[in-house]
């Protein structure tokens, strides 16, 4: 399915589907609408269905951008590491 690349809240679907098993762990797809659970996250995929989101985050401010920031994830670090160290 295709990669959401941003956060978001659904404003149009049509029987959406969504693996959050990279974020979650949870191997089950989600079902989105907009009565319930209208939340996409980047970083899953769209299994089933299709929909018009309006975008509230991306990049570092995403839910996996925050992880991965978290987790020491991200490339800037590791070329400012290496800059102080002098290699």
């Amino acid at each position: 399915g295709d990669l959401l690349p941003a956060d978001g809240v659904l404003i149009q679907g049509n029987d959406l589907k969504i693996d959050e098993s990279a974020l979650t762990g949870e191997s089950d797809h989600v079902r989105k609408s907009l009565d319930k659970d209208p939340l996409l996250l980047s970083g899953t995929h769209v299994m089933e269905g299709s929909g018009r989101m309006v975008v509230t985050a991306v990049g570092v401010n995403s839910q996996s951008g925050i992880i991965f920031t978290l987790l020491g994830a991200t490339g800037d670090d590791e070329e400012d590491k290496r800059d102080r160290r002098g290699g």
